[in-house]
């Protein structure tokens, strides 16, 4: 379940909650009573965790020696 953000129209305070996401949107602060709007967010990132993909595929080799392997393989196809 994602948290969704909220700031209060009355009082300016931004909050946090979890809710579902087939639940309505929340439309009352519950400090002061003022009208709820719900912010957009950037939404979450992609994480990678353990080792591969980046470590192993895509990390950039010591290029004077990756330079070398490239020229000696495609010298002798």
């Amino acid at each position: 379940m994602p948290n969704y953000a909220y700031t209060c129209r009355q009082c300016g305070k931004d909050s946090l909650f979890f809710q579902k996401i087939t639940d309505e949107p929340l439309r009352v602060c519950p400090d002061c009573g003022g009208e709820l709007v719900r912010l957009l967010s950037g939404g979450a990132a992609v994480i990678y965790k353990g080792s591969g993909f980046y470590v192993n595929d895509y990390k950039k080799k010591d290029t004077q020696a990756a330079a070398g392997e490239k020229v000696a393989v495609n010298a002798n196809p």
